[in-house]
């Protein structure tokens, strides 16, 4: 049997900024996505006051006035920097490691079964709060999906202290439990799906867990019916040896305002497609085309306008002046006068290794140098260089009205010690 764990970070975006301001502890915190549009993380504090998952900050505004609701803005940097030290740290507790989501992480722990798994893990819990200040929640299982089961009665019962191990827990009380959870909360069930298993009279955890696979698969798929096998201790879906590079790459964000001139539209893309092209880099990928699109916001009592273009490349490329400029070449091509546009976005499309590429007799060795040398800057001082049609001021750039400082990355917003 194995023993998988995997490590998840307690409402990772409040536990961030919890570390670098501890006035924000035991209060109702949550923290909204890009334009401070929704909740997207919420302390238990907020929880406990009703406030769910995606709720419009509109909606709520007024009731976090009175509730005395703290409301922070994503602060993206801080968040990708904690989880790099979580993930860092997580490494060296298994050599076999899938880092799953900025905030989840999968260890293989079978090879340590002469260890006392629940001291073992809340080894690894004490060690990643006092090196990152972070809460932890682990669960373990004999299949990814057990071991997610286990996280979320670790995480909801705090009779486990945190650390929840499925194999070691009787068949009774294992089923026990089983029969308590609704089949929503299981690995991969959204609520649509869960309302289609409703219907059929798979209500909980457990009722999944004895339903036949050959069936489920029939009426469903056959990703669901590995769920079930997994459900049963048959490891289905295996631990990623490394993290695969992706095949697509997308920036898009809404503004932080309508959009009505071409300058600015121009200015977003140009920024849009360099960050694209950075994160492409980094994974010494190429993209043989790239898509780029506009639309005006469907909630507005307006005109509507919305469209998009693929274009290919002659050759696949990595340069975000090269890649810029085929993105701005479809902007000209979709833009329309006389709209209030509220999105745009761009995609890096078709990416293949740059060591697999075609060889060309007329290969820009000089672009390639132009990037290295442009990337080896922006690491070190953020963002420092960019290209001219990106613009400086970018008034069109998403609102952040409670962001928090970059505790970790910038000199400048460093915690100071008085």
């Amino acid at each position: 049997m194995k023993s998988i764990a995997i490590i998840d970070v307690n409402n990772f975006y409040v536990s961030c900024e919890r570390v670098f301001n501890p006035k924000l502890e035991n209060k109702p915190v949550v923290v909204l996505s890009n334009n401070d549009g929704c909740a997207i993380s919420r302390s238990n504090e907020a929880k406990a006051l009703g406030i769910k998952m995606g709720t419009p900050w509109f909606k709520f505004k007024e009731f976090a006035k009175q509730e005395n609701v703290i409301a922070l803005s994503s602060n993206y940097t801080l968040y990708l920097d904690m989880s790099h030290r979580v993930m860092t740290l997580l490494s060296k507790f298994s050599p076999d490691q899938e880092v799953y989501s900025i905030d989840e992480s999968f260890l293989d722990l079978t090879s340590f079964k002469s260890k006392d798994l629940i001291q073992y893990s809340q080894q690894i819990k004490t060690k990643i709060k006092q090196w990152t200040g972070l809460p932890v929640s682990i669960g373990i299982g004999s299949t990814k999906t057990l071991s997610k089961l286990a996280n979320h009665i670790a995480k909801k019962n705090s009779s486990f202290k945190g650390v929840c191990n499925l194999n070691i827990m009787d068949k009774d009380t294992l089923e026990t439990w089983m029969s308590h959870i609704p089949v929503n909360e299981v690995w991969g069930v959204g609520r649509s799906l869960a309302l289609k298993l409703n219907q059929l009279g798979i209500i909980s955890v457990l009722d999944l867990k004895l339903a036949d696979p050959d069936y489920i698969r029939q009426q469903f798929s056959i990703v669901l019916e590995k769920t079930v096998r997994e459900l049963n201790d048959v490891m289905c879906i295996e631990l990623k040896d490394a993290e695969e590079p992706n095949k697509e790459i997308m920036v898009s964000r809404s503004f932080g305002r309508r959009v009505n001139n071409k300058q600015e539209l121009i200015e977003a893309i140009t920024s849009y497609t360099s960050r694209a092209a950075e994160r492409m880099r980094k994974q010494d990928s190429v993209a043989s085309s790239l898509y780029v699109y506009i639309r005006t916001s469907p909630h507005d009592d307006k005109k509507q306008y919305a469209n998009g273009l693929n274009i290919p490349l002659f050759q696949p490329s990595d340069d975000s002046m090269v890649l810029t400029n085929a993105a701005l070449l479809g902007l000209d091509y979709i833009y329309r006068d006389g709209f209030d546009y509220q999105k745009a976005g761009i995609t890096l499309c078709n990416l293949t290794s740059k060591y697999k590429m075609q060889g060309n007799l007329f290969n820009n060795t000089i672009s390639h140098s132009r990037m290295k040398i442009m990337d080896t800057i922006n690491q070190r001082w953020k963002g420092k260089l960019k290209l001219g049609s990106e613009g400086v001021i970018k008034e069109w750039e998403m609102k952040a009205q409670f962001k928090s400082r970059n505790y970790t990355t910038n000199w400048d917003q460093l915690i100071i010690a008085n």
